[in-house]
C-alpha cells in the first residue's frame, strides 16, 4: 500500500484498494538524518525528540491544503511486552506535545492492543496485514465518545501502512467518522 500525505494525489494502489484511513499527514521521509532521530527516540530513550517531531507534524498539518483538524488525538498503542521493554510509547511521546500544539484533546488509551504482535519491521510486506489483523480494540468506556468523531492517530513511522490501516478500520468499526494519521516519518516508496 503506497501512501500520500494530505497534499499529494492518491496512489494507484490506494485507488484500487482504498485504505480505512482518510488522510495521512507526514512531516518528513524516513531517510537521513530523520531516520537516526526516530531510532534515537524509539531505542535510545531520547524523549526530548517528541516535541521536535510534534512541531514538525504541526507545521506539516498547517501546510497541507484541505487538511482537517481532528476532534480527538490518540496514539498507536504498543503491545504489553514491548511497552515493558522500552518503558514508554514513542507515539505517545509525540502525541502529547502535538495535542498541545494543535489544541486537540489526547486520549492515549482510546485504542488498546488486544494481543502482542511481531514487530512489523521484521516482516515481509505481504505478512504485515495478517500480523496486525484484529490486533486492536477500543476501550468500552470510550465507545460512546468515539461515535461520529474525526480521530487523529499519531505514530512515529509509516512503511506499508498496515498498522495504521488496521487502527483506522477498528476506530471506524466502533463509530469514528473520519481518521487522519499524523506520522513523523514515511518510508520512501521504491
Amino acid at each position: 500500500m503506497q501512501l500520500a500525505d494530505a497534499s499529494a494525489n492518491v496512489c494507484g494502489e490506494c485507488m484500487k484498494q482504498p485504505p480505512a484511513f482518510d488522510a495521512t499527514i507526514v512531516a518528513t521521509d524516513y531517510a537521513p538524518p530523520a531516520d537516526q532521530l526516530v531510532l534515537a527516540l524509539k531505542f535510545g530513550s531520547r524523549l526530548e525528540l517528541g516535541p521536535l517531531f510534534a512541531g514538525m507534524l504541526r507545521d506539516a498539518m498547517l501546510d497541507a491544503p484541505d487538511a482537517m483538524l481532528p476532534q480527538l488525538l490518540t496514539a498507536t498503542p504498543l503491545g504489553r511486552q514491548r511497552l515493558m521493554e522500552r518503558g514508554f510509547n514513542q507515539a505517545v511521546e509525540i502525541a502529547r506535545p502535538l495535542s498541545r500544539a494543535l489544541g486537540v484533546a489526547l486520549d492515549a488509551r482510546l485504542v488498546m492492543r488486544q494481543r502482542d504482535t511481531q514487530a512489523q519491521s521484521l516482516l515481509h510486506p505481504d505478512e504485515r496485514r495478517k500480523n496486525v489483523r484484529n490486533a486492536f480494540g477500543v476501550r468500552p468506556d470510550a465507545i460512546d465518545r468515539l461515535r461520529g468523531l474525526h480521530v487523529g492517530v499519531v505514530d512515529d513511522v509509516i512503511t506499508t501502512g498496515e498498522t495504521l490501516n488496521e487502527l483506522a478500520a477498528t476506530l471506524k468499526r466502533f463509530g469514528a467518522a473520519r481518521v487522519t494519521n499524523f506520522v513523523f516519518a514515511r518510508t520512501p516508496q521504491k
